[in-house]
């Protein structure tokens, strides 16, 4: 509920998120930190990243943004990239579904025909 914007929330979620913040104050720090780096994305803004590193680090979300720095030069070129991999994404999870509901009833032809239609 930190990472979903306030806007869309329901009310019991914000009173939620609202009693969490006020136990733990470091939480604010968190959500804004996770908020700027949605916006970063969003807005391509390359040059942010550097400096959120830094803020980060010293924050809850040091772990995740270990990670953004072990893999420095992928997130770089997520920002800057206006291609993305969310159709393929998106295909392989639907693939996943309709093998889960098969499981154990079928191969490869009953997997094409589920997902392509029948040759």
């Amino acid at each position: 509920m930190l990472t979903i914007r306030r806007d869309d929330l329901s009310k019991s979620e914000t009173v939620t998120v609202a009693a969490a913040v006020t136990g733990v104050p470091s939480l604010v720090e968190a959500r804004e930190i996770v908020e700027s780096f949605h916006a970063m994305i969003r807005r391509k803004a390359e040059a942010d990243l550097n400096p959120w590193i830094e803020r980060a680090r010293v924050s809850r979300v040091a772990s995740f943004a270990s990670g953004i720095v072990k893999d420095i030069a992928a997130v770089r070129a997520a920002i800057v990239s206006h291609w993305s991999n969310g159709q393929t994404g998106g295909q392989i999870t639907k693939l996943k579904l309709v093998k889960r509901q098969m499981y154990g009833r079928g191969k490869l032809d009953l997997l094409q025909a589920r997902l392509i239609g029948a040759p």
